[in-house]
């Protein structure tokens, strides 16, 4: 379905980073797989544990902070760990310690694979800028900046909010809204004259529950119903679908 986004009527739009700009969400699920299929029988060696996978990503991993990553899966299986802290070595005593092992395994990949974008995405994203509306990318990822360098976006945005400040100020992630919600008070728009782009129905949720105005859920895994169902206001396929005016 294709819709249409209005430079007048707009106050600014508020991008995901992976898998709305970035072409790094199968990076990241890889490295979750890496970290899960190894870590698991470790961790749970009298439970048979079926390879980590494409839905298991979306529902537990997909959209949201690291941390809540790791949690979330270990929950899902069973699994008790201490949090420890953001600074434990990459390993399996804490919870920040697969964090971080996961961390090792996406910054390896994309070492050797750099990191590629979607060219309709960064049309859409231009169009905006050119037309004077603000634009910021609202990410649980920590890695915000090596990424959007990596991918030549790093100065293309007005605002930013990603994972180090959900740690550092205290937000929660999605699909609670307060990520957007703060990048719409760091440009000083209200949320309701402002547009979010997500792919994760974390984030479609984040939107809907944030109370902005238009919610643009973006189907790259094939799952529009779920995207509506959180709370996206219209689904695209692809940004190619998406007009500025």
């Amino acid at each position: 379905m294709s819709t249409t986004i209005d430079a007048g009527e707009v106050s600014a739009v508020l991008f995901d980073m992976d898998g709305v700009l970035t072409d790094t969400a199968s990076v990241h699920m890889a490295a979750w797989a890496r970290l899960f299929d190894d870590a698991l029988p470790v961790l749970a060696p009298d439970v048979a544990h079926p390879p980590f996978s494409d839905e298991d990503y979306r529902r537990l991993v997909d959209g949201r902070p690291r941390i809540d990553g790791v949690e979330a899966v270990l929950a899902d299986r069973g699994i008790r760990l201490p949090r420890g802290t953001p600074d434990d070595p990459p390993g399996d005593d804490t919870t920040w310690a697969l964090a971080n092992r996961k961390n090792g395994h996406f910054h390896a990949a994309i070492e050797v694979q750099g990191v590629a974008t979607f060219p309709s995405s960064i049309a859409v994203l231009d169009a905006l800028r050119t037309a004077g509306v603000p634009v910021a990318v609202v990410t649980a990822s920590r890695n915000r900046v090596d990424i959007l360098a990596a991918a030549g976006l790093a100065d293309r945005f007005d605002a930013a909010v990603d994972g180090t400040d959900i740690e550092d100020e205290g937000l929660a992630g999605k699909p609670a809204p307060d990520t957007f919600l703060e990048a719409a008070r760091r440009l000083g728009v209200d949320a309701s004259r402002a547009v979010v782009v997500e792919d994760a129905t974390s984030g479609v949720a984040a939107g809907a529950a944030g109370g902005f105005g238009l919610v643009i859920g973006v189907a790259r895994h094939d799952d529009p119903e779920e995207l509506l169902a959180a709370g996206a206001h219209v689904v695209v396929a692809d940004l190619a679908e998406v007009t500025v005016t």
